[in-house]
């Protein structure tokens, strides 16, 4: 029997200590607002991660790795499953199996460690399933690091949701840039995002064009503003909420019902 419920009254945390905890196996399905997701595990460890807007095929890995373009992955033909296509490329001696494997684990960490943040949403696990067609994760990966990691990246994505919360105004470049940038070491993300600065770009814009997450250009953006580089421009009509508001939180059960609805999931979630 499948375990539903709402990600209001368990949270993604919990539900990852529980299946690491139980060490149970099966699939776990995240629906949640403009998110959706499936995770699989093995004997509470992660073995597979995708989600609607992150592409968790072989092919899509490669491209995400830099391996290969966008139009070679057009070029590769897709009646292959990505486990024949592996055993293709690497008997082929394109792709050795540890980048492989190297590879997919990072994409699952990647995919899980975005989910943290989802805090609405419906929630379904599907005991002794697995995906047959995707590549596993190979060692699976332990949930303790990741749960930690999730943690942390949550708070450090709260506080930049208080320091920046509209990404739709603008930014344009502080007096002397060019002397600033000479002082300062910045990364490749931090470069394509300096390369599409100008008052015609929104944050959210700027985002997109770079395929990046909110917590991405909220981290670059935050940084370059403290580091002087870059000022925001608001749009005259635009709303900007001061630094620390926050939107208004959603109905939650007091204590004793969290409680009671928690301890009903555990008690299930064991006898699958």
């Amino acid at each position: 029997m499948a375990l539903k419920g709402n990600l209001h009254d368990f949270s993604f945390t919990q539900l990852l200590n529980l299946i690491h905890l139980a060490r149970k196996t099966g699939t776990l399905a995240i629906d949640g607002r403009g998110n959706a997701a499936r995770i699989a595990f093995r004997e509470g460890k992660l073995v597979f991660a995708t989600t609607d807007g992150a592409d968790g095929r072989l092919v899509g890995l490669l491209i995400k790795s830099g391996r290969i373009t966008a139009d070679q992955g057009k070029q590769i033909p897709g009646n292959k499953s990505d486990r024949e296509l592996s055993a293709m490329l690497i008997q082929a001696g394109l792709l050795t199996k540890a980048d492989l494997d190297q590879m997919v684990r990072n994409n699952v960490k990647d995919v899980v460690e975005r989910l943290f943040a989802i805090a609405d949403g419906l929630f379904r696990f599907e005991p002794n399933v697995l995906p047959d067609d995707r590549l596993l994760a190979e060692p699976p990966i332990n949930l303790d690091n990741i749960i930690m990691e999730g943690t942390r990246r949550l708070k450090e994505s709260e506080k930049l949701q208080e320091e920046l919360p509209n990404l739709d105004v603008t930014l344009r470049f502080t007096d002397r840039p060019d002397a600033r940038l000479r002082n300062v070491n910045l990364s490749v993300d931090e470069w394509r995002v300096v390369s599409y600065i100008n008052p015609k770009n929104s944050i959210r814009q700027i985002m997109q064009a770079n395929g990046m997450s909110e917590f991405q250009i909220r981290k670059i953006v935050y940084g370059m503003l403290q580091a002087g580089l870059v000022e925001l421009i608001v749009p005259a009509g635009t709303a900007t909420p001061p630094p620390g508001a926050r939107a208004p939180a959603a109905p939650t059960l007091n204590k004793e019902e969290k409680r009671s609805v928690v301890n009903r999931l555990i008690d299930r979630i064991k006898r699958l």
